[in-house]
């Protein structure tokens, strides 16, 4: 009755992607993130350094910073180690019992997703994300109409909440490479229903903008902005102390950094405050995050 485990298998090609009934466009005014069930338990299943789960994880942390930097909610759904018999009811029948039997520690979101301060994180006992919780609630309250659903297992929970969220009007937005299923069969087979009956099934890419992707372009951009000096007039070897760069703008530039779960404090930052050492930086942790 437990869930098996899980064998790798390859990420939705663009090829596989169903073809939609809707055009609806993504609002970052209208949205919300919902990050369905990344928790340690439900994750386990798969197989070490699955490639599909890197993957999803990845795409997963780009929508997240995304969000962030668009201002759009983002909530985690994750179900509670505690649970009675009486709360998981029919659950038992179909899964046995589940979380309850496993380590406490396994209830965690894992640590590459961890909800920040700002999340919203919700008791899931359900499949639907919107049962017995105040999703809804906190979506009027937003007045956001819009959802966007990544997570595991693509043709449960994320499923059944995109469907929930079709009969509420909201539009759903399902990112194909940013779910994990049982199987590539079961993962298409979502896709599918979704396209078909509830929903817009979509890519992390058709969803960032480009401009997101964090370039050398982007920081000499920043790194301008925050000197308020003509881009051409930058030595990227030069201290940019001597252009006026001051303690509070550091701070301002390794908050705006976290955006993109790039975490370098003030004080990495303030070290040798070059163009090129704070490139050299980022992308070093970026490509740890990518990995």
């Amino acid at each position: 009755m437990t869930i098996k485990q899980i064998d790798d298998y390859p990420m939705p090609a663009l090829a596989q992607i169903p073809q939609n009934k809707t055009n609806w466009e993504a609002d970052t005014a209208r949205s919300v993130l919902l990050i369905h069930d990344m928790q340690n338990y439900f994750l386990n299943f798969y197989q070490q350094d699955s490639t599909l789960i890197r993957t999803m994880i990845k795409n997963l942390q780009s929508l997240r910073s995304w969000a962030a930097q668009q201002q759009i909610p983002v909530v985690y759904t994750a179900q509670p180690h505690q649970q009675n018999p009486q709360q998981r009811a029919l659950l038992n029948d179909m899964w046995g019992a589940g979380i309850t039997t496993a380590p406490v520690e396994e209830q965690k979101i894992i640590d590459a997703l961890t909800p920040r301060p700002e999340d919203t994180v919700l008791t899931k006992w359900r499949y639907s994300a919107f049962q017995r919780s105040d999703l809804l609630a906190h979506m009027h309250n937003w007045q956001r109409d819009q959802l966007i659903i990544g997570g595991v297992y693509a043709h449960i929970g994320c499923m059944l909440t995109a469907a929930e969220a079709f009969m509420q009007d909201i539009q759903v937005f399902f990112v194909a490479d940013a779910l994990a299923d049982f199987s590539a069969e079961q993962h298409q087979q979502a896709l599918n229903y979704v396209a078909g009956c509830c929903g817009q099934v979509t890519t992390t890419e058709a969803l960032l903008p480009a401009a997101n992707n964090l370039t050398r372009a982007w920081l000499t951009q920043k790194v301008q902005t925050l000197l308020e000096i003509p881009e051409e007039t930058i030595n990227p070897e030069e201290n940019l102390i001597l252009y006026g760069l001051d303690s509070l703008r550091i701070m301002q530039f390794a908050a705006e950094l976290k955006q993109y779960d790039i975490n370098i404090g003030y004080d990495v930052l303030g070290q040798q405050p070059s163009l090129n050492n704070w490139w050299q930086l980022i992308e070093k942790q970026n490509k740890t995050v990518s990995a």
